[in-house]
């Protein structure tokens, strides 16, 4: 059997609070290949935590902790930044759940996946345009031109959420976690 792309065993995320402290997550184990997995939970049970987690996206002054945390062999607990600016976008990915908050709003939709694009492949401008178009087209936006040049405010909470959809596949990455995906789909 090869070895898992994602090895998570007993994962905790905690918050110091003055109250004391708050688990956000608890124990969390699973081990993924190429397979797809979903994780359900009532709100507020640690689902967007456990991917953020993943991605080294605990914001201070949450406490990640694991026996393990690897993906294809390296140990996420201890990267550093350099590795994991080369696995973030290009090899790890995250759809955050509301588009409103991961959107740059003085960006058009279009030049913010070209950049997510361009920072992992050396195609030119031009080359990068029209994969950005494809991409947009790829995600069931049926008018891509007019989404490529429009502004995060311009769009549908679904719209927006496609666009992120976009925006994080455009690299393909060997792993894509989606955070609600789906919750603001027109």
């Amino acid at each position: 059997m090869s070895a898992p792309l994602l090895e998570v065993e007993d994962l905790n995320v905690s918050y110091p609070t003055r109250n004391g402290v708050v688990e956000a997550v608890r124990a969390v184990s699973f081990r993924l290949g190429k397979e797809r997995l979903g994780i359900v939970g009532e709100s507020g049970s640690g689902k967007s935590q456990t991917g953020r987690a993943i991605l080294g996206l605990t914001p201070p002054p949450g406490i990640v902790t694991a026996k393990v945390l690897a993906f294809d062999g390296i140990d996420l607990l201890h990267a550093s930044r350099a590795t994991w600016r080369t696995l973030r976008g290009r090899r790890m990915a995250m759809v955050m759940q509301d588009p409103k908050f991961s959107l740059n709003p003085v960006m058009p939709i279009g030049r913010q996946i070209m950049e997510a694009y361009r920072v992992n492949a050396s195609d030119s401008r031009s080359e990068a345009r029209d994969r950005t178009l494809a991409m947009l087209e790829a995600v069931q936006i049926t008018d891509p031109a007019r989404v490529f040049d429009a502004y995060p405010h311009e769009l549908s909470g679904g719209m927006g959420q496609r666009a992120m959809l976009a925006m994080m596949l455009i690299a393909d990455p060997d792993l894509l976690i989606a955070d609600e995906p789906t919750s603001a789909l027109d």
